[in-house]
Formats: C-alpha cells, structure tokens, sequence
C-alpha cells in the first residue's frame, strides 16, 4: 500500500505548538495554564485546548492540581535519574543491535540526520532538532530490531525531549553532542558494537549529570 502524507488537523497542530512550548521552557515548571489564554494564543476553541491538555497529562508534561487546575509538570531530580537509567539500557541495547544489521543505507541516512542535527543547533533551531533527534534514534532502535523497546522510549519521548533541550543549554553541548553522535555511526559503521555501546553509554551519562544539576 502507498503512504499519503496527510495534513495535520488543527488539534495536531495545536497540541505540538502547546507540547513545543513547554519542552523549549515558554511555559515554565509549575506555571499555570489559562484555557481562556491558550484560546487566544493559539486560535483555537477551548474543546480543542482541553484535549490538548488531557493528552499531555498523559505524556506527563502537564499535571492537574485539585481547585487550581492544570500547571506545566516538574521533573524531579529523581525522575531524572529514572529516566536517564532506562535510556541507558535501552539506547546501549540498540545501537549494538545495530551495529550488527545496518547497512550502507542506513549508515549515510543516520549521517545525513548527524549533520542536520548539528546544523539546527548551530543555527539555535533546538525544537526541529530534538525532533530530527527522535528519527535518528527511531531509526537505530528499528533497524537493530528493537522495536517493543522502541515503544517504550516513545511513552518517554515527551520527558526525554524537554531534558535534552534542557542540557542543550550548558557550555559546549550543543557541538558535544553531535561529535557524540558521530563517533557512535562510525562505530556502527565498524560493526564495532562494544564501542558503539560505550560511545552511547558516555553521552548518556554525561547527559544525565548534566540533568541532575539543572533540574
């Protein structure tokens, strides 16, 4: 069967510019949302902001508090440390996996994902390459076959986003990151998968302690 592309429906688009604005930190940790004022902002009805809103409750980006309504949720330094643990083991499986069933296609598009990365962050387009940063990362834990784990990571993708943009604030990440990244595709490239686990194993936990200190 051919894939058609569709458009998004406005309650797509809203529900991105609203998961958008939270993970780029526009509303911040514990700051209120105002049905009356996301209407306006967004140009939308309230029925399509409360869905909205019933859906991040449900990535865990927005949390209700009884009497006072809906608040952009924080993320404890606990939680942090969960969810950095659980990439770890998850992320270190796949990129072995991969590095024993990728090919030459998969190699250059995970280099042509490297480089557009890198190009968004130079260019201070953080959204569009934490969204860049799920494919490359969809595409490992695919082609390592890896795909239950890989549904998994996308219950966590809305948390795991808003970190990563977070760590991309601190001195140097923005270019250490994507060197990271690179030096994993070469050890996949390799078939060397002790090497890509270690490589993947290094930027997460440099990552996660970046994390602990700004959460």
């Amino acid at each position: 069967m051919l894939k058609v592309d569709r458009p998004k429906t406005l309650k797509e688009n809203a529900l991105e510019s609203l998961r958008d604005a939270i993970t780029s930190d526009v509303f911040k940790p514990g700051e209120r949302l105002v049905e009356r004022n996301l209407c306006e902002s967004m140009g939308v009805s309230r029925t399509v902001v409360r869905e909205c809103i019933r859906h991040l409750e449900s990535e865990r980006l927005i949390v209700g508090i009884p009497n006072a309504g809906f608040v952009v949720a924080t993320i404890s330094g606990d939680e942090v440390k969960e969810i950095y643990d659980i990439r770890i083991m998850l992320e270190c499986s796949a990129v072995r996996s991969c590095a024993l069933n990728a090919d030459e296609a998969v190699v250059k598009e995970l280099h042509q994902l490297r480089e557009k990365i890198a190009n968004c962050l130079q260019n201070e387009d953080i959204m569009q390459a934490l969204k860049l940063t799920t494919e490359f990362y969809k595409l490992i834990f695919t082609t390592g076959g890896k795909h239950v784990a890989w549904d998994l990571v996308e219950r966590l993708n809305a948390r795991i986003s808003r970190l990563r943009a977070l760590t991309l604030s601190s001195a140097g990440r923005k270019t250490k990151g994507p060197d990271n990244l690179l030096n994993i595709i070469n050890a996949i490239e390799q078939k060397d998968t002790d090497r890509a686990e270690e490589i993947c194993k290094k930027h997460l936990t440099e990552a996660a302690e970046i994390a602990s200190k700004l959460t």
